[in-house]
C-alpha cells in the first residue's frame, strides 16, 4: 500500500460509505482513437479502459471501472526513419497521411511505411517456407479487412481508407518481408478495423481481426525487438481480446500476456505514463480473475503502476482516478474478508479515505468530467473534511531543522488546497481551515510548521543523516527547505502524492474547485 496509515486516526471521518458503486467509466474501445472532447476524454489512445473488478460492498456485489488512457498526440509528425520509432502514432495521423497519399499517388511504391514504431514476433511454421506462409498470412489478413463494411456511413468511409492502407502495407511486405514498419502499421489497421465490425456481425469477427493484428505485432517485434510502441499497442489488442472472454481461464492467460507486453514497453521506454497506467489497468482486470490468494499481490502491483504513472505526469487525471478506484476496491475486499489480521494492515476506512483523495484530485483537474463527479459524490464523505488529508509526521522544533533527533516530535499535520499545516497540541479540533483559525489558535500555531502551496518549489523523498531514522520528506520552498519524517515509507508515498497533487491543482488554476470539494 502506498498512502499513510495512522495507528489512531486523529480526525473522525465524516459519515460512512454510501451503499452504491463507483460510477462506470465507459471506455473507447479503439486502439488509437481520435482526440475527444473536454467533457468526454481528452486522453490519448483509449486502451483497456473498462477495468471492471467486482467489488462486494455491504449491500452486495457492485462494479467499478477504471479509466483508460494511452498516449495520443494531435500533431501530425513527418515520416520517420526506422531507427526513430520513439512515439505512438494515432490512427488519426495514420489516416490523414494515407488520405494525402491516396490523393497524390494511389500507386506509390515507397517501401517504407508511413511511421516507424515497434513490436514482437510471430513464430513461423517450420513446415512451410517463410515466404509462402507470409503470403498466406497476408492474404488472410486482407480477406479479413475486405470483409469489414462498417456500421454506419462514417464507419464505411473510414474502412475504405483502412483497406487502402492495408493494401499499401501488404505490397510493402511483399517487396520486403522484413519491413517491420509496414507490419506494425498493418497491425494498427487491423486493430482499427476491428472497431468497425458491427456488434451483430458473424464474419469476420472482431476477435479474428485482433488476433491477426497480434500476429503482425509479434512478427514486427521479432524483426525489431526495440519497438516499444508495438509492444504497447500489442498489449492493447490482447486486452481487447481478453475482455471478450469474461472471467475465464483463457481471459486470465490473455491478461497475463498483456501485462508482460506492457512491462516490455515500459522497459524499452520508461518515460511513458500511459503504458504504466494501462499496465495497472491490466493488472486490475487480472486481479478479478485469479485465485483469492494471488489477488492482493496483483492489486498492490497495480497500485504501484498507477502511482508511477502519476509521478511521471502529475496532472495525469486518468491514472489519478484509476488509483482511487483500485484503492476503493481494496477497501471493499478488506471490509468483506476482514483483512489478514495483521495490525500493520491499513484499515478499510483508511483505504476509503485514500481512495477519496485521488478521486477528489481527479475531479479538481477535470471538473466537467461526469464520471469523476459521480465518483466524488460517493466517496466525498470519506475525506477528513474540511481537509483533504490528515495524518502524523515527525517534525523538528521550530527554527531548528538540524536539532538532535531526540528533540524531533511526532505531531498532527493537515493538508488542504492552501497548503500543509502542523497542528499544535490542544488545537486538534476538526473544522478549522488553514486560514480560518481563531485568534488564540493562530497564536498557538505561530511557530508551527506551515507550507503554503504557492511557495513550493519541489517535493521529494530524502535520506539524510541529519534526520531521525525513517522515511524522510523534503519540501523545498522559496522560504527554505522543510524536512519532515513520515511514519513509514508507505505513509510517505501518500504525503508525497497529496502535496504534489495539491500543487498541480494550484498550478492548473483549479484550487477553487478543490476548495469547493473540501470546504
Amino acid at each position: 500500500m502506498s498512502d499513510d496509515h495512522h495507528d489512531e486516526p486523529p480526525v473522525q471521518q465524516n459519515g460512512g460509505l454510501e451503499s452504491e458503486p463507483l460510477p462506470i467509466q465507459e471506455p473507447e474501445t479503439v486502439p488509437t482513437p481520435e482526440p475527444q472532447s473536454e467533457s468526454n476524454s481528452e486522453s490519448q489512445q483509449e486502451t483497456e479502459a473498462d477495468s471492471d473488478p467486482k467489488l462486494n460492498a455491504s449491500t452486495g456485489e457492485t462494479s467499478i471501472r477504471s479509466n483508460d488512457d494511452s498516449a495520443t498526440q494531435e500533431t501530425v509528425y513527418p515520416e520517420l526513419r526506422k531507427d526513430q520509432g520513439n512515439r505512438t502514432f494515432t490512427m488519426r495521423e495514420l489516416l490523414n497521411g494515407l488520405k494525402t497519399d491516396q490523393g497524390n499517388d494511389s500507386t506509390a511504391n515507397d517501401t517504407s511505411s508511413l511511421y516507424s514504431l515497434s513490436t514482437y514476433s510471430y513464430e513461423l511454421n517450420s513446415q512451410e517456407t517463410p515466404h509462402q506462409e507470409g503470403t498466406d498470412q497476408n492474404n488472410a489478413a486482407m480477406d479479413l479487412i475486405n470483409s469489414v463494411t462498417g456500421v454506419d456511413e462514417e464507419g464505411r468511409s473510414r474502412q475504405r481508407v483502412l483497406t487502402f492502407a492495408a493494401k499499401r502495407y501488404a505490397s510493402a511486405i511483399e517487396r520486403d518481408p522484413e519491413d517491420y514498419d509496414a507490419l506494425y502499421n498493418w497491425a494498427l489497421v487491423l486493430q482499427e478495423s476491428a472497431d468497425n465490425v458491427s456488434p451483430d456481425a458473424t464474419s469476420p469477427s472482431k476477435d479474428a481481426l485482433l488476433e491477426e493484428a497480434c500476429r503482425k505485432y509479434d512478427e514486427a517485434t521479432r524483426l525489431c525487438p526495440t519497438l516499444h510502441d508495438a509492444f504497447y499497442n500489442w498489449a492493447i489488442a490482447i486486452s481487447d481480446r481478453a475482455k471478450m472472454r469474461g472471467r475465464t481461464k483463457e481471459a486470465e492467460e490473455l491478461w497475463k500476456q498483456a501485462t508482460k507486453n506492457y512491462e516490455k514497453a515500459v522497459q524499452l521506454n520508461w518515460n511513458s505514463p500511459q503504458a504504466l497506467n494501462n499496465w495497472g489497468l491490466a493488472l486490475q482486470e487480472l486481479s478479478a480473475i485469479v485465485p483469492a490468494r494471488e489477488k492482493q499481490t496483483i492489486v498492490r502491483t497495480a497500485i504501484s503502476k498507477f502511482r508511477a504513472a502519476i509521478q511521471l505526469q502529475f496532472d495525469f487525471h486518468r491514472a489519478i482516478y484509476n488509483l482511487g478506484t483500485v484503492l476503493y476496491g481494496l477497501a471493499e475486499d478488506t471490509l468483506r474478508t476482514g483483512g489478514s489480521g495483521n495490525p500493520k494492515d491499513v484499515s478499510p476506512n483508511e483505504l476509503y479515505s485514500q481512495s477519496a483523495i485521488y478521486i477528489a484530485a481527479a475531479h479538481a483537474l477535470k471538473p466537467n468530467y461526469g464520471v469523476y463527479s459521480s465518483a466524488l459524490r460517493l466517496v466525498r464523505s470519506m475525506l477528513p473534511l474540511p481537509y483533504l488529508k490528515v495524518g502524523y509526521l515527525t517534525a523538528p522544533p521550530a527554527g531548528n531543522p538540524i536539532a538532535p533527533h531526540n528533540e524531533w516530535k511526532r505531531s498532527q499535520f493537515v493538508l488542504n488546497h492552501e497548503g500543509l499545516q502542523q497542528i499544535s497540541v490542544g488545537d486538534q479540533r476538526q473544522g478549522s481551515g488553514l486560514s480560518g483559525m481563531s485568534g488564540d489558535a493562530a497564536k498557538m500555531d505561530k511557530k508551527a510548521i506551515r507550507v503554503d502551496v504557492p511557495d513550493i518549489v519541489s517535493v521529494s523523498a530524502c535520506a539524510d543523516l541529519t534526520l531521525p531514522p525513517g522515511a524522510g520528506l523534503c519540501i523545498d520552498t522559496v522560504q527554505g527547505t522543510v524536512f519532515l519524517v513520515a511514519d513509514s515509507w508507505e505513509s510517505l508515498d501518500g504525503w508525497l502524492d497529496g502535496i504534489r497533487l495539491v500543487y498541480t491543482i494550484y498550478a492548473r488554476n483549479k484550487s477553487d474547485v478543490l476548495a469547493g470539494i473540501i470546504a
